[in-house]
């Protein structure tokens, strides 16, 4: 009785496609990190947050601090509030990446905060305090909800 070759063995084997990788990657984030992330995406049943949320808000909130200068930057309000378009709001990204590191196991939160940590600084530094935050804001107790917001983004 002839033999198979080895590679017509493994040609009808199923591929073995790694397990548990994340659907993204999150850039700048160690892959266990990525993991995690995707766990608490997947398994909340917060509707802002989904899978990818994470990677949207953190980019969402880089791309707010990205125009260099020194000009003071004014979160806008979105109008609406579907997944979508309340990205347009820089402080619902942040809500996202702080309810996120909420859930986080301690590892994966530590790294996560230490990517988010500077653009918190650089947010504080580029934005103006609101002191009339408490009337207007209805999270007024975080405290990058307590900025002055203009009706656009820009100085």
């Amino acid at each position: 009785m002839p033999r198979k070759r080895p590679g017509a063995l493994r040609a009808r084997q199923p591929s073995r496609a790694p397990r548990g990788l994340p659907a993204q990657r999150i850039h700048g984030l160690s892959l266990r990190t990525s993991r995690a992330i995707e766990r608490v995406e997947r398994l909340s049943d917060d509707y802002y947050l989904y899978p990818g949320a994470t990677d949207r808000a953190l980019r969402r909130y880089r791309e707010f601090l990205s125009p260099p200068g020194r000009r003071p930057r004014y979160p806008q309000p979105s109008g609406c509030d579907c997944r979508g378009c309340s990205f347009r709001d820089v402080r619902h990204a942040r809500d996202v990446l702080e309810d996120v590191l909420r859930q986080l196991p301690p590892r994966p939160r530590a790294e996560l905060r230490h990517r988010v940590r500077p653009l918190d600084a650089a947010y504080a530094a580029r934005t103006l305090p609101d002191p009339f935050a408490g009337r207007r804001q209805w999270r007024a107790y975080l405290w990058w909800r307590r900025r002055l917001e203009r009706g656009y983004e820009g100085g």
